[in-house]
């Protein structure tokens, strides 16, 4: 249930209100907008009357919330959500993109992408230091030496650094890790998503292989019941019957997503067709659809790359495609901080 109070209410009425409802073992999140105040009420509130609650002197309107996820739902919290990546804004009009091989390969790998990546204008740098991969026998990653070989390519690039996590019992290797990621087949590992809404850390957040829209906004929930409000969403396509891509971008998802959650969304080009040549005319639908940002996979010599070289961008071409992202992102309203 959400709160709309009157304009003008004071902060005394507004921590009264808040007093009052937590004294009924209700969860209230004060929401503080534009235009108007909101309380969310985050419990079992079948019992309330909407008319007595009508009938207080600073309640405007009051509303029931049907969808299961309150955290994440945009009737909760009207404005965008900006997180915020060591300056680098996503979301609320702030265009993003994260680019970096697939996995992190050598030192001297890394820190290449991450300059190429940088002059040709990217705010962040992927790299997989932990790899799940669908068979035991491919290459898993360099685990806790991928991570230094980041945090060496962030010193010399100034990126932030991007890493996808594999188990809360690694947590304690992604302390300065800057942005974490939750892949597609973790993205409904619970136990994990409860450890990662207990840290003050941006966490990014890709939609399962198999997942509805209302499934990935849950997993996002769990992530911000545990107290870290610091979630990106990534649509990074989903499975199909069509075999002509690797997956299939469901390009839908961002104005849907949009329209039900405040949170950032942004696109993964790059798995969604597993294609290299595909990147760039995805990257300029997912501007146009209004998301939020792009992570897209460069890597230095893609044919020797040890992990999806086939949907992987030379840094010549990713210069090319950041030519066209920058235009386009200009053309739609937004800016890359």
């Amino acid at each position: 249930m959400i709160i709309i109070l009157k304009k003008g209410t004071s902060p005394d009425k507004v921590n009264e209100m808040i007093n009052h409802f937590e004294n009924m073992n209700f969860q209230v999140q004060e929401v503080r907008g534009v235009h108007e105040t909101i309380l969310g009420l985050i419990g079992d509130t079948s019992s309330l009357d909407t008319d007595d609650i009508k009938s207080m002197d600073t309640v405007a309107e009051v509303k029931r919330i049907q969808e299961p996820y309150k955290n994440a739902n945009r009737k909760f919290h009207p404005d965008d959500t900006i997180v915020d990546v060591c300056g680098r804004k996503i979301g609320g009009g702030h265009f993003q993109v994260i680019a970096g091989p697939c996995s992190v390969e050598s030192r001297e790998q890394m820190i290449s992408v991450a300059n190429s990546v940088k002059a040709s204008g990217a705010g962040l740098m992927r790299g997989g230091a932990f790899k799940p991969r669908t068979s035991p026998y491919s290459f898993q990653g360099l685990r806790a030496e991928g991570i230094e070989y980041l945090l060496e390519a962030k010193k010399a690039s100034g990126l932030p650094i991007v890493t996808e996590i594999m188990s809360a019992a690694h947590l304690p290797l992604f302390e300065d890790v800057d942005v974490i990621q939750v892949g597609a087949r973790n993205m409904q590992n619970f136990e994990l998503l409860k450890e990662l809404g207990k840290i003050n850390k941006p966490i990014l957040l890709k939609r399962g292989l198999a997942n509805t829209i209302e499934e990935l906004l849950m997993s996002a929930e769990y992530i911000m019941a545990g107290g870290n409000k610091n979630v990106i969403l990534c649509e990074r396509g989903i499975r199909t019957f069509e075999t002509a891509t690797r997956n299939t971008l469901d390009i839908s998802a961002i104005p849907i997503i949009k329209k039900q959650s405040h949170l950032p969304v942004i696109i993964d080009p790059s798995h969604a067709a597993g294609i290299r040549w595909m990147v760039q005319p995805l990257s300029m639908a997912a501007i146009a659809v209004g998301a939020d940002g792009l992570i897209i996979e460069v890597h230095n010599n893609p044919e020797k790359a040890l992990c999806d070289g086939a949907q992987s961008l030379t840094p010549e071409q990713f210069d090319q495609v950041m030519n066209d992202v920058k235009r386009t992102v200009t053309f739609f309203g937004k800016t890359m901080d």
